[in-house]
């Protein structure tokens, strides 16, 4: 028997998500919309009452910064509706993973810069001046209204990253997923500004740029985690769940349904992560005596792609035995038993 490979194409239609994980899309994508019109009035907020406060200056460039994500998640969710080419015989759902690693490489060149910054200015010592606003003919300490505007500044930014997460998981979004985790998070930096302005007005000269340094780190960690996991998904790496904590369920469905397959003596399958969806290969060794046709293997591809929505380019690969060359994961048999 010679090694063949059966692959069941589709157009540009088919290549759009099912209804549910549209609507999904479509409400992540308004998420995301008003995220950035939020943080475009906080960032400005920011920037008014900042002052020469070295906390304040990192909150701000926080709040900027927070634009990356939703920015990046809606040019990839444009670019992915386009349909499959000569160019890009896979579609261009990949767009995510590039989307997710220009925003973390950001997040972690701005967090290395901030806490350089702050650091110098540890060192040598800087003192920020917080002076005194008149508002409505009254004398008011600038950090009090630092304070306030960072409180009231992150409430939207959490509450809207309680809903990205509702999300993330069944549209198998990792843009969003680590855009929620961020804006959930933001009350971690949001807190240690307000003790560095509090600390510069009871006399702590130091709180303020040790205050700038704990929200630095806190980007340097968001930029390094979105980095590798966006490597990871571009290089091929086995896929993964939304939020990278193990491989995806999906893999062990496609598995059991291989092993279920009467015809099929041993298979094994590789599963890449494209974005939103998966590209299966099934490595498959049909039992002694059965007869190997395309319909069989279209049949198959068709039970595979019918697991889930996230199954869409599958490539059945019948050969005589198993690759012993390539590279499965541990826990996965080399030889998985049919179901004859």
């Amino acid at each position: 028997m010679s090694s063949a490979s059966m692959d069941v194409q589709s157009g540009a239609d088919e290549r759009s998500l099912p209804n549910e994980p549209s609507r999904a899309l479509r409400s992540a994508i308004r998420l995301e919309r008003v995220t950035i019109v939020s943080q475009v009035v906080i960032t400005v907020l920011v920037a008014v009452v900042a002052g020469q406060s070295q906390a304040m200056k990192a909150a701000w460039i926080d709040d900027m910064l927070a634009l990356l994500p939703p920015a990046a998640f809606l040019i990839a969710a444009r670019r992915i509706r386009r349909p499959p080419d000569v160019d890009h015989p896979y579609g261009y759902h990949r767009s995510i993973g590039v989307a997710h690693l220009v925003a973390g490489s950001a997040l972690f060149a701005m967090g290395a810069y901030l806490a350089i910054d702050s650091a110098m200015a540890l060192v040598k010592v800087e003192r920020p001046p917080i002076g005194i606003m008149v508002i409505g003919g009254w004398q008011i300490w600038a950090g009090w209204v630092m304070v306030l505007v960072i409180g009231v500044t992150n409430v939207t930014p959490a509450v809207l990253g309680h809903y990205k997460m509702k999300l993330a998981e069944p549209l198998h979004e990792k843009v969003l997923y680590a855009d929620a985790k961020m804006s959930r998070a933001d009350w971690t930096s949001a807190l240690a500004t307000i003790v560095g302005v509090l600390g510069v007005g009871l006399g702590w000269w130091w709180a303020d740029s040790a205050a700038a340094i704990v929200v630095s780190i806190s980007i340097l960690k968001d930029g390094v985690s979105n980095i590798r996991s966006a490597v990871g998904g571009l290089t091929d790496r086995r896929a993964r769940s939304y939020d990278d904590r193990q491989p995806h369920p999906l893999i062990e469905r496609i598995d059991a349904e291989l092993a279920s397959t009467g015809w099929i003596d041993h298979a094994v399958s590789r599963v890449r992560d494209e974005g939103h969806l998966f590209h299966v290969e099934a490595f498959v060794v049909p039992a002694d005596g059965q007869a190997l046709s395309a319909q069989r293997c279209a049949e198959l591809v068709g039970r595979l792609r019918r697991l889930d929505w996230k199954v869409h380019d599958v490539v059945i690969a019948p050969l005589p035995e198993l690759p012993a060359g390539q590279a499965f994961p541990p826990e996965q048999p080399s030889t998985t038993e049919g179901g004859r």
